[in-house]
């Protein structure tokens, strides 16, 4: 389930009319997700851009509870209430944007412009990307990574035999924390959704 959000039937665009956001109905799609997968037609089932918050109310209801919950993380955005509380229920995290991702930052890129994460790269002789990526694999979580670019795919590939000091590790904690899929950025500017009624959908925000 990509989005714990729902919107009025018909043609699909994005952004999402502001007026076309309806309550998702989360135990009717969770129930026809574990219907799918009784009948042998998908492997584990799992969830995207899901709180802490939201994963509580689907654990109210799911018999089969999710076994992954795909989120933004890396070095600027570190997730860490909610990997506790994954941890805590056994649901695997898998991080997109782990280089920081565009979308709320046009050319500016918080983790590859980090001073913490250049200085980490420098002293170790890696890339700020490869820092990052390095970073996310020590705290057991997944990694979605994308490029078409030949350097770089060995460049992702080139963070197995090397390991972040504890020094490094605190270093990184430390970076101030910035996250790129917001909400607002789902949305178009048409409609009368307050930004009260942007908190109450609690999609994205941990």
């Amino acid at each position: 389930m990509h989005w714990p959000m729902s919107a009025k039937p018909g043609p699909a665009s994005f952004p999402v009319k502001q007026d076309d956001v309806v309550p998702v109905d989360l135990e009717g799609v969770w129930e026809a997700m574990g219907e799918c997968q009784r009948l042998g037609l998908t492997k584990p089932i799992g969830v995207s851009n899901f709180t802490t918050r939201k994963l509580e109310e689907l654990l109210t209801f799911a018999s089969i509870p999710p076994a992954i919950n795909q989120v933004e993380m890396n070095p600027g955005w570190q997730q860490q209430k909610l990997r506790r509380y994954c941890a805590n229920k056994g649901l695997f995290i898998t991080a997109y944007y782990p280089l920081g991702g565009q979308i709320a930052f046009g050319n500016t890129n918080p983790v590859l412009t980090c001073d913490v994460l250049k200085e980490i790269a420098t002293a170790k002789g890696k890339t700020v990307a490869q820092i990052s990526l390095r970073w996310i694999l020590e705290q057991d979580v997944g990694i979605v990574v994308k490029s078409f670019n030949k350097e770089r795919l060995r460049q992702n590939l080139g963070i197995f035999d090397w390991e972040l000091s504890q020094e490094e590790l605190l270093q990184i904690i430390s970076i101030t924390q910035k996250k790129a899929a917001r909400v607002q950025f789902m949305l178009s500017n048409e409609g009368s959704l307050t930004s009260v009624n942007i908190s109450d959908i609690d999609i994205i925000e941990t």
